[in-house]
């Protein structure tokens, strides 16, 4: 059997601890034969591919980014796009199915093509952790270590200057990056969007803090909305897959701080940084054990389904439960961190 892996949507560090485990166990205990294709789902279309071995996967777990390339392509679109068009292609270089690692767009994507007849297998990739179907997903830890990391210079930066720092993370419509890296780093301030807050609300902890002495440190998720605001801050368009591209939100909250505390203010949008250098331990482990039972799952045939960490084990769901609700923060988790705020 000879199998494509594609890497699609946003990098982050683990995706090729997951091509390695893939490969290893693949090639040693089914003796698959791989192929690698490039940046994503316009390597699908294009037929642009290239012999994945052994000897192309050595070392990988603890490298970042991914050796296969990416993109946001979306397989439906452009002349050479559509399910039909896939499955011609797909026959020409006689593969027989494809593991797409990535998040909830790539997914989706992997659904749409797995009901219109295409083989394929997902496994979850996200450092936003918005998956519901998988406890955690490979990426985050790593993304909450560099936001925390970020977050402990700015401490240091805001105390001797006595400002208030505002620390903006990734996360899209969920909160888990600011959560984890907020309480990791004693943010007084934790903004997400599932709890909206009004400014007054958030000047109100700003001003409790510096109050206490402190320079106060606010970290907020870019997909935060003020009571009041419709939709997430938005003003970068949309994504391959007609989604709006977040982040900025921290730019707005600056002035508005600032103006009515009295305090100066400044604000750090940590972006892509937080998406790249070397995966953590945590996330080289489960990178690799999800791409070694992925192979299993090959070998089961196990088509239209993703592989997912369920406690300690890792499970096979299919991909309509994948994508279905997002993996949001519960209240009861904001509560505790809100517990030390001011």
């Amino acid at each position: 059997m000879k199998i494509g892996i594609l890497t699609s949507g946003g990098d982050c560090p683990g995706l090729n601890a997951v091509i390695r485990g893939i490969v290893l166990k693949g090639t040693t205990t089914y003796e698959l034969e791989f192929v690698g294709i490039r940046d994503g789902w316009r390597g699908v279309v294009d037929g642009d591919f290239f012999p994945l071995t052994r000897h192309e996967v050595k070392g990988l777990s603890k490298v970042g980014g991914t050796i296969l390339g990416t993109s946001r392509t979306n397989p439906y679109e452009g002349p050479r796009g559509g399910a039909e068009n896939v499955a011609k292609t797909l026959a020409k270089h006689g593969i027989d199915g494809i593991v797409a690692i990535g998040g909830e767009g790539t997914l989706a994507a992997a659904d749409r093509l797995s009901n219109d007849g295409i083989p394929v297998l997902g496994v979850p990739k996200t450092i936003d952790n918005d998956l519901r179907a998988t406890d955690y997903s490979f990426g985050f830890d790593t993304a909450v270590n560099i936001a925390t990391d970020a977050m402990d210079r700015l401490r240091t930066t805001g105390d001797s200057h006595q400002r208030c720092m505002i620390a903006e993370v990734m996360g899209r419509h969920v909160g888990w990056i600011a959560l984890h890296a907020g309480m990791a780093a004693g943010a007084h301030v934790i903004c997400i969007p599932e709890v909206p807050m009004s400014i007054e609300e958030i000047c109100d902890l700003v001003t409790r803090a510096s109050d206490r002495g402190r320079a106060p440190l606010v970290v907020v998720s870019e997909g935060f909305k003020l009571k009041g605001m419709d939709q997430a801050f938005s003003d970068k368009g949309l994504d391959a897959f007609n989604r709006p591209r977040l982040g900025g939100i921290s730019e707005i909250l600056a002035p508005e701080i600032e103006k009515r505390t009295g305090i100066e203010t400044r604000s750090t949008v940590l972006g892509h940084i937080q998406r790249g250098g070397s995966p953590s331990a945590f996330d080289r482990v489960l990178a690799t054990r999800l791409g070694l039972h992925a192979a299993d799952a090959l070998v089961d045939g196990s088509w239209g389904q993703m592989v997912a960490l369920r406690g300690t084990d890792i499970v096979r769901v299919p991909f309509a439960e994948a994508l279905g609700e997002l993996n949001t923060v519960p209240l009861q988790r904001y509560e505790e961190a809100a517990a030390l705020f001011g």
